[in-house]
């Protein structure tokens, strides 16, 4: 996880979605469309979310 951090610019309330963005060279609005609908799907998702908030650091 070297390469993936919370940014100081550009985070909507946590920050997880822009990193998984900027580390796979994707846009952030992306991600975010994509993580909304994927809470539309059974499964642990926003659990997921709250274990990436913890573990990713913030930006340098």
């Amino acid at each position: 996880m070297a390469d993936l951090y919370r940014p100081r610019r550009d985070r909507m309330i946590a920050g997880v979605c822009a990193a998984i963005a900027y580390r796979f060279g994707l846009r952030p609005s992306t991600v975010r469309i994509l993580a909304v609908i994927s809470c539309i799907l059974p499964g642990p998702q926003f659990v997921i979310y709250l274990v990436l908030w913890w573990l990713i650091p913030n930006e340098r």
